[in-house]
């Protein structure tokens, strides 16, 4: 009888791992990620299933995310008229050297119908010494309302006074809005979230885990900051809302490098989409849209340094493409000069991997900035994989070492610069909701270029020489991590 039993566990056990297998090959897209997760499925009984139930969910192919703003809505209608009006416009006026670039713009434009804004003031602000300082200047002139959307909130000094001073701001009757990720700022859930909620800041959640070991939602997480100012002053970048982003000098910590743009103007409209979209998705008291969220360009206030095209590339489970993973390729695609590129986390893929190399092969001048250290072993063996790749291609790879190098850019030739939340990776590219600004300027572009010059100072250039050099042990682990990446 215990042999019969035994047998029909197998027969179920069997059925189930052809199921999840089936599963496996129809859900997800990515030949790589396929074979990765059907080995882990057969190869480790039980924890194998569980692990890509809990991992591999593919929420886009699914359509398990919906937050599209109202499709009925008279304005919005209205409001995306005038952005396609708007856009052509500025589109067939573009020359010079910004005209070579303009397949980009339609690119992002057909994609996601993210418009194209001119009369924009940008300032790049280097470190959160830079970011806060501006950010709660600009706050504390807030008249109307504030949105806030933050990965990663700590419950620290950085983030106690930005709460204190959205507190004061609601006092003064100006609506404040506030998404948080849940595991990214698991540690303000019932400190200083439910202290903003209690003086009427209306704070959510966004993606609520409610049991992290047996929770997907683990796995799709919102990686965009996006600060969103009375309609008119945006912020969005790789800084978080944490100490450890400020180098005070005096707490013992790390060096920690990072880029964050401010901007001015008529290009925070699709900021502010995104995070209305955002909003409605995380919360049960949806906005709509009405034109106190998005003021016409003409009646924003315009300065001498107010002439800065503007894009925003924005994407993630909720998308059908990954577009900035194909506004980033793009961007390679038309450099004819030099391509430079930072990023804290490098893990590509094959098709992003291969337009650097084709780039460098093609005579292009391509320079990467990693971390020397990573904040994660696993992340920084897998990133390590893919540059001797690159260096025999003729790519020139710089560690940083003055600190952990946290900034998302790239700048093309002098005309393209990319600053926003997505890393040079897979999850960025795939998993998490993203958001990056392209700026199409010169000056801008040299501006950019000097700073990362400037990184270069804090970098040791890495050589073939000590590529070779490395153990067989250390080769294998960052190999074994490279082959395993594609399931993070």
């Amino acid at each position: 009888m215990s042999g019969n039993i035994v047998l029909w566990i197998q027969i179920a056990y069997f059925i189930i791992i052809v199921s999840v297998c089936l599963k496996i090959i129809w859900d997800t897209d990515n030949a790589t990620k396929s074979l990765g997760y059907l080995t882990v499925a057969i190869c480790i009984p039980v924890l194998g299933v569980l692990f890509y139930f809990i991992f591999g969910n593919n929420y886009r192919k699914n359509k398990m995310y919906s937050k599209k703003l109202l499709e009925n809505n008279e304005l919005a209608k209205r409001l995306q008229k005038e952005i396609y009006t708007y856009t052509k416009k500025i589109y067939d006026k573009i020359d010079g050297i910004i005209a070579e670039k303009k397949s980009l713009i339609k690119l992002i434009y057909t994609d996601i119908e993210s418009p194209i804004y001119d009369n924009n003031r940008v300032e790049v602000l280097k470190n959160g010494e830079e970011k806060f300082e501006a950010l709660f200047r600009d706050i504390e002139a807030a008249q109307h309302h504030i949105h806030i959307e933050y990965y990663i909130y700590e419950n620290d000094e950085i983030g106690n006074r930005l709460c204190d001073l959205l507190i004061q701001k609601v006092k003064e009757g100006v609506d404040i809005r506030f998404i948080y990720d849940d595991f990214g700022s698991r540690s303000i859930r019932k400190t200083l979230a439910r202290k903003m909620r209690e003086h009427g800041i209306d704070a959510h959640a966004f993606l609520k885990i409610t049991f992290v070991p047996f929770s997907n939602r683990i796995n799709y997480r919102n990686h965009r900051k996006i600060v969103v100012i009375d309609g008119q002053v945006g912020y969005i970048g790789g800084i978080n809302v944490s100490d450890k982003y400020i180098n005070k000098g005096d707490n013992g910590a790390a060096y920690w490098r990072d880029t964050h743009l401010r901007i001015e103007g008529p290009g925070v409209h699709y900021l502010q989409y995104i995070f209305i979209g955002d909003w409605n998705f995380c919360s049960e008291s949806k906005l709509s849209l009405n034109f106190s969220y998005f003021p016409k360009p003409d009646s924003l206030k315009i300065h001498d340094d107010s002439n800065k095209l503007i894009q925003i590339a924005a994407s993630g489970p909720d998308s059908d493409t990954p577009t900035i993973m194909y506004s980033l390729i793009r961007a390679i695609q038309l450099a004819k000069k030099r391509v430079l590129i930072t990023t804290p986390y490098f893990i590509p893929g094959e098709t992003v991997l291969n337009t650097i190399i084709i780039a460098a092969l093609s005579g292009i001048d391509v320079k990467l900035i990693v971390p020397k250290n990573s904040d994660s072993r696993f992340v920084n063996a897998a990133a390590f994989s893919y540059l001797g790749d690159l260096l025999k291609a003729g790519v020139k790879v710089y560690l940083y070492e003055r600190g952990f190098i946290h900034a998302k850019t790239m700048v093309i030739d002098d005309s393209i610069s990319i600053i926003g939340t997505a890393n040079m990776d897979t999850r960025s590219f795939d998993l998490n909701f993203e958001v990056n600004a392209v700026v199409y300027d010169e000056a801008f572009s040299l501006e950019l270029k000097k700073d990362f010059e400037l990184d270069l100072m804090d970098c040791q250039e890495l050589t073939m020489l000590q590529w070779d050099s490395r153990s067989n042990l250390q080769y294998l682990g960052d190999k074994t991590a490279r082959l395993l990446s594609p399931l993070l």
